[in-house]
């Protein structure tokens, strides 16, 4: 197994989720490299057991190690001081989907609080929220979705780039924290269409 504090990140995230018993939706998670830029990204998306295909909420995560963190972290490795302590950008999107009709932000908002549980040093941030129409071909019967973003930086501490198995620790509350919410959003008295074929 590849030994890396990004790869540590990706397994600290996942455990919580898996242990908080969400659900993954395999066919969205996507491990990728910018070949231009260098950065390196994972995205991944949970829900809810049972809730079908495509889930009516979810969470999706995102998370970036930019180029100059690596640039950083190696510095780390080799024993020469960093100039800045590498980070992790972290993107998570609540999102409620195939809503019968047009949904009213502050029904969602009411639930979600403005920052995050505390991971390690930092908090997510809710950032904006946003409102989608989907149409069929024929323009007939859209569904309505509606999306809630929290992002920042996790700071990456010298001893966490030590021993990656703290972030077990630092990152632990987010599971439930998100299982939580995708409940509290699930229970809304909102109106959804019916899940695909499975």
């Amino acid at each position: 197994m590849l030994d890396h504090i990004f790869i540590d990140a990706i397994g600290a995230i996942r455990d919580g989720l898996e242990a908080a018993l969400l659900e993954r939706q395999a066919f969205e998670e996507h491990f990728q490299t910018d070949v231009l830029v260098g950065d390196t990204s994972w995205e991944t998306s949970y829900g809810l057991p049972g809730e079908g295909l495509p889930p009516r909420v979810k969470a999706d995560i995102t998370m970036v190690w930019p180029t100059w963190a690596q640039t950083a972290y190696r510095s780390w490795y080799i024993g020469e001081p960093p100039e800045e302590s590498p980070r992790i950008t972290i993107e998570l999107v609540f999102r409620m989907q195939r809503l019968a009709n047009p949904p009213d932000p502050a029904v969602a908002l009411d639930v979600l609080p403005r920052r995050s549980v505390i991971l390690g040093n930092s908090r997510l941030t809710r950032d904006s929220v946003t409102v989608e129409t989907t149409y069929g071909g024929d323009l007939r019967d859209p569904s309505w979705a509606l999306e809630a973003t929290y992002a920042g930086d996790y700071v990456v501490p010298e001893e966490v780039m030590a021993d990656g198995a703290v972030l077990d620790e630092q990152f632990g509350g987010l599971g439930g924290w998100v299982a939580s919410l995708l409940v509290q959003l699930g229970d809304l008295p909102l109106e959804y269409q019916a899940a695909g074929p499975e």
